[in-house]
């Protein structure tokens, strides 16, 4: 189909086995997700209220305080 065509045509051109690239790609994906960027960590270190939010959080997570919200 179009999309395995379209795979298997960026794996020959970077003249790799199509499972790397996929994987690749996936990992990127991934991390692009997971992690922020060096302009959001930079807003985020310059945002004090956020700050100490977030360590109040951790400090109430670390002993139990709190519930999920689904």
């Amino acid at each position: 189909d179009e999309v395995y065509d379209l795979f298997r045509e960026a794996a020959k051109a970077e003249k790799r086995p199509l499972s790397n690239l996929i994987e690749t790609a996936a990992l990127s994906r991934i991390r692009e997700q997971q992690f922020v960027d060096d302009d959001e960590m930079s807003e985020i270190l310059a945002n004090e209220n956020l700050l100490k939010r977030m360590k109040k959080g951790a400090r109430e997570a670390k002993l139990g305080k709190g519930r999920f919200i689904d």
